[in-house]
């Protein structure tokens, strides 16, 4: 009689940092290392009572991400070291960085195609792109600490890239997910490239 073992099934929580500083003025943030609002403790206790203990955490080489996770912390997730991760940055937009779409205009070519084009500037990077580099992290990572939690504080555009990858989505239907400040997505790898989702941008 031949016998199958089950792969162990990896945990991710993903959880979107929270609001960046004046985000009332709608900036391209993108890889633009800006402060988060962490003062909003009641949200962070409500999050933090979600997160499971012995995990292994992430973030992504952003600060806002790093605030976001030493007020979780501060608000009675458990005191972990998080591990610096540079393939859960935001997208890069160049030259945008830094500017509202408003002062972009809506006449770059770039709108042909938003999901493959690359804005302007050294080391820019399409949505596609953050795609490419989300999955196959994600899918090394899933390997290397099979049967784990990994708790990873990153960005909108990130966490849209990790859907991507788990439910088989386009850039283009990626894209189009809501995925709030302080929301809690939860994906687990069962192994062999599949993924089961377990929630999706929950605002506890």
């Amino acid at each position: 009689m031949s016998h199958t073992t089950e792969s162990p099934v990896t945990r991710w929580w993903w959880v979107r940092h929270a609001p960046v500083v004046d985000a009332h003025l709608k900036h391209i943030t993108g890889q633009n290392d800006v402060d988060a609002d962490v003062t909003d403790g009641k949200a962070f206790q409500a999050l933090a009572q979600h997160l499971p203990a012995n995990a292994v955490w992430f973030t992504s080489p952003l600060k806002r991400t790093a605030q976001t996770a030493q007020a979780l912390t501060r608000a009675g997730a458990e005191a972990v070291e998080p591990l610096v991760e540079p393939a859960w940055a935001e997208q890069n937009f160049g030259d945008w960085t830094g500017l509202t779409w408003d002062a972009i205009g809506a006449d770059q070519p770039f709108w042909d195609a938003p999901t493959t084009s690359r804005p302007p500037g050294e080391g820019s990077e399409s949505f596609s792109d953050q795609c490419d580099r989300v999955a196959k992290r994600s899918l090394e990572l899933s390997d290397e600490f099979a049967g784990r939690d990994l708790v990873c504080v990153a960005h909108a555009g990130t966490i849209r890239a990790a859907l991507a990858c788990a439910l088989g989505l386009s850039p283009e239907q990626a894209l189009t997910a809501q995925v709030y400040n302080l929301s809690l997505t939860r994906l687990d790898y069962v192994g062999a490239g599949n993924w089961r989702v377990v929630g999706l941008n929950q605002v506890c």
